[in-house]
């Protein structure tokens, strides 16, 4: 009964009756493609972080400067949240993510060509944060048009295990890189990391647009709702800038965000320095091996308590007690870690942790606003992105004024900490606009 108190009658289903939902063949297959699609993302995502040590010995950069061209990537990412859910909610998540995988796909290939533009290192280091912009943009899009599609073809009560499942893809991808990466990375140098992960890309690019599309577009045209959609009512920013739960899934993915992207830049840099004898390929893959299971775990968990009648917001505000508060203690143990295994399952432990952020606040834009998700996440994904330049540079100046992991660590635990806070206190499952 509480299910359906929240997820029932006047939130969500008036969304999905705009919309034909995907029929269980086509949802497996659409679910596959797009796990792919996150994959490959965060392949490309990755890239720069696991080859940085390498390129930053070859170009003679310092800790700040590595920290600067880290960075980039989250100034182009920030600039395009926004229009990419506004974009997704009407005209289509599956063509805006197709349409900008291209440019991605395309700038990681491209991008071992960068040092041969120019000689004078400093203007290389500057192309190579430009690179990162491009594809910082163009990804941007990609998981405001993610949510803008699965609210609209996802039945609710499968929302939670269909987000977490996609969203796996992310973690599958820093697996790829982390392993087949940290592989090619030690036995053919940093260039062939980019051209692999750029194909990989350019080959789901290609298959989404000669195979999905048409079907997707088919779709679109037996819906007979479709005018409703192309003519849903504007989004009310008035009540939804002043709603406190809509504030607390801000606050509370940008401390989310600041903890996981810190991880993803720094991870390599961390175990590089602190245990130089250390595998690569052990450091880089295990941590995201763990948080695979714990991600599909997540949602299939959340739809089964909400199912059984728990309300949506006590859910949500479970995933991300696990989330947040699990994240934030397991790296203050890392803080004080000065052994080799210790370190990789407290962060393993970690970044399992944030996988349940997958069906906590990354699933509750189409909680409180269904029929504008893509819209709402946008807001939420461009805060939730400027701890990836704010946060990763700072990371950056700390280490190189104190050389001591342990402040890194300590503060982000700190900031985690104030997320989960903040979430708890304010945080809601029901509809606000």
């Amino acid at each position: 009964m509480l299910a359906e108190v929240d997820l029932g009658k006047k939130p969500l289903t008036r969304s999905t009756s705009r919309a034909s939902t995907w029929n269980r063949q086509e949802r497996r297959l659409w679910l596959g493609v797009l796990f792919v699609g996150c994959t490959a993302v965060y392949a490309a995502r990755t890239t720069m972080p696991l080859c940085i040590v390498s390129i930053a010995e070859e170009m003679k950069w310092d800790k700040i400067q590595s920290g600067f061209v880290l960075s980039a990537f989250f100034w182009g990412y920030t600039m395009t949240q926004l229009l990419g859910g506004w974009l997704s909610d009407r005209i289509g998540g599956d063509i805006v993510m197709a349409f900008c995988a291209a440019g991605w796909a395309g700038a990681t290939f491209l991008t071992p060509y960068v040092p041969y533009l120019v000689q004078n290192p400093t203007y290389v280091m500057y192309i190579f944060a430009l690179s990162r912009v491009i594809i910082g943009a163009c990804q941007g899009v990609h998981y405001p048009s993610l949510t803008s599609l699965l609210t609209k073809r996802v039945q609710p009560s499968e929302r939670s295990s269909s987000y977490s499942f996609t969203s796996t893809g992310s973690n599958m991808g820093t697996l790829l890189s982390g392993s087949i990466g940290s592989l090619l990375l030690e036995y053919y140098g940093w260039r062939i990391m980019f051209y692999f992960i750029g194909i990989f890309g350019i080959m789901w690019v290609i298959f989404m647009k000669t195979t999905m599309l048409p079907r997707q577009k088919l779709l679109r045209e037996n819906d007979t709702n479709d005018v409703n959609i192309r003519q849903k009512p504007a989004l009310p920013w008035c009540k939804l800038l002043s709603s406190p739960a809509f504030w607390s899934i801000v606050i509370g993915h940008m401390c989310e965000t600041n903890c996981f992207f810190i991880l993803l830049s720094w991870l390599p840099t961390y175990f590089h320095d602190t245990f130089p004898e250390a595998k690569g390929w052990v450091f880089n893959v295990v941590p995201w091996l763990v948080s695979i299971p714990c991600s599909i775990s997540s949602g299939l968990i959340a739809d089964k308590l909400i199912a059984k009648g728990y309300s949506v917001g006590r859910v949500r505000k479970l995933m991300e007690c696990i989330a947040l508060l699990g994240s934030a203690l397991s790296l203050v143990l890392i803080s004080w870690s000065d052994n080799y295994l210790v370190s990789v399952c407290c962060m393993a432990v970690a970044i399992g942790c944030i996988a349940f952020h997958h069906a906590g606040i990354l699933v509750n834009p189409q909680d409180i606003a269904p029929d504008h998700a893509g819209s709402v996440f946008g807001v939420m994904n461009t805060a939730g992105a400027i701890p990836g330049f704010v946060g990763v540079y700072i990371a950056g100046n700390i280490l190189e004024a104190t050389k001591s992991w342990s402040a890194v660590f300590n503060m982000t635990s700190a900031v985690t900490t104030l997320g989960f806070l903040t979430f708890m206190i304010f945080g809601t499952g029901e509809r606000i606009v």
